[in-house]
């Protein structure tokens, strides 16, 4: 009996404890400051640019053998 209301006030406490760090971490943001969340730095991902540039490394290092592992073909007939 007493084992089960210490489980119980346990989780309570537990429980309460969570959801005080969940409506903590809400904030307002004034309608000024809202321009600088659409930002593109604050987006997750790669930017447009950043892809390109990936994409142009991934290209390069493959046809010049720059993963290490022995020299490759370039794919435009060039060895």
């Amino acid at each position: 009996m007493l084992h089960e209301f210490i489980r119980k006030s346990f989780l309570l406490i537990c429980s309460g404890l969570l959801l005080l760090v969940i409506f903590s971490s809400c904030k307002t943001v004034k309608p000024y400051q809202r321009n600088y969340l659409n930002d593109e730095s604050m987006q997750a991902g790669q930017s447009e640019l950043g892809k390109f540039a990936g994409n142009a490394l991934t290209n390069r290092e493959a046809a010049s053998g720059g993963t290490g592992k022995g020299k490759k073909s370039g794919g435009c007939g060039c060895n």
